[in-house]
C-alpha cells in the first residue's frame, strides 16, 4: 500500500510528537545545542504558541495510519512586518524523500503571503545538507548573515525568498 499523508492544523495533542521529531532530527545532525530549536521554550506547548501568535500558523503531517510524521509553520521573526520566518520544518526519516517537505513549504508560503508577508526567511545549518538543497531548489537566496534579532544563533545558514 502506498503512503499517503494528511496535512492539518496542529492541535495540543500533537505537541509531544512534534517536539520528539524536531529534537530527534537535531540530535541526529549533531545540533542538540543551545541556540537551535532543540531548546526552544515553547516546544511543550507549540500548538498553543501558534494559536496565540498573530499572523502565524503551524501544520502537522500524519501518515495513513494517523501517526504524526512532521510539521512546518511560520511566524514573525524580525522588526520588519513584511518578513515571516519558516519555522520548524522537520520530518521523520520514513517521511523524507516523498515530496512532503515541498508540500509543507508551499502551504506555508501561501499562508504567509495571504497574511500579508512579502518575504519568507529561514534559518538552517550546514549540518542539514538536505534542508539546504530544498531551500535552494525552491527559490530561496542564501544570506551572508542572520536577520537582526535572530534567536537561533547556534545555526550557521540563512535564506530568504520573495513571496
Amino acid at each position: 500500500m502506498s503512503q499517503t499523508f494528511t496535512i492539518r492544523s496542529m492541535h495540543s495533542a500533537d505537541n509531544q510528537a512534534i517536539k520528539q521529531i524536531l529534537q530527534q532530527c537535531l540530535q541526529d545532525a549533531g545540533l542538540a545545542i543551545p541556540g537551535t530549536a532543540f531548546f526552544d521554550p515553547q516546544l511543550d506547548t507549540l500548538a498553543e504558541y501558534y494559536q496565540r501568535s498573530p499572523k502565524s500558523a503551524y501544520w502537522v503531517a500524519e501518515n495513513n495510519a494517523g501517526k504524526i510524521v512532521g510539521g512546518c509553520g511560520y511566524g514573525s521573526v524580525s522588526a520588519d512586518p513584511a518578513v515571516a520566518e519558516l519555522q520548524k520544518l522537520y520530518l521523520t526519516p520514513a517521511a523524507r524523500g516523498l515530496g512532503l517537505a515541498k508540500a509543507l513549504l508551499h502551504l506555508t508560503e501561501g499562508a504567509a503571503k495571504a497574511d500579508g508577508y512579502r518575504q519568507l526567511y529561514v534559518v538552517t545549518d550546514t549540518k542539514l545538507p538536505v534542508a539546504n538543497v530544498l531551500y535552494q531548489h525552491q527559490g530561496f537566496t542564501q544570506l551572508a548573515h542572520a536577520l537582526p534579532g535572530e534567536p537561533h544563533d547556534g545555526c550557521d545558514t540563512w535564506y530568504i525568498k520573495d513571496l
